[in-house]
């Protein structure tokens, strides 16, 4: 299962960047496409990451924190799409997003006892 979480959201990531340089030249509907692909992807990921919250046995403040920066960072991909699609300003929510991306980063890999490298 984290693996798979991993994965979706991993490729969740390269998929925005994808998404990024296609509206950079101006190819709206491949742009178009890659953005409905990446709104399957955070299903998959918000359905993978509920799955390994329900094999916690103890859910304390930490595993909310993750599961609510990882919903950020989701909604942060669809608002900085959103507003390069309508070419309005994205710098707060860049912040944002580096800012909830080093935490769930942080929590993922380091905090939690169910991380990847402990599995």
């Amino acid at each position: 299962m984290i693996h798979g979480h991993v994965t979706a959201w991993a490729l969740a990531l390269i998929l925005f960047i994808v998404a990024l340089f296609l509206h950079k030249s101006e190819k709206e509907k491949g742009f178009k496409i890659v953005q409905m692909i990446l709104r399957v992807l955070y299903l998959v990921i918000i359905a993978t990451g509920v799955g390994l919250l329900s094999m916690v046995t103890k859910i304390d403040v930490w595993y909310i924190l993750k599961a609510v920066a990882g919903l950020w960072v989701v909604g942060l991909f669809e608002m900085i799409l959103g507003r390069v699609a309508k070419n309005r300003k994205t710098t707060v929510f860049w912040i944002q997003f580096a800012v909830a991306w080093l935490l769930v980063l942080y929590l993922g890999f380091d905090k939690l006892p169910m991380s990847i490298f402990n599995v």
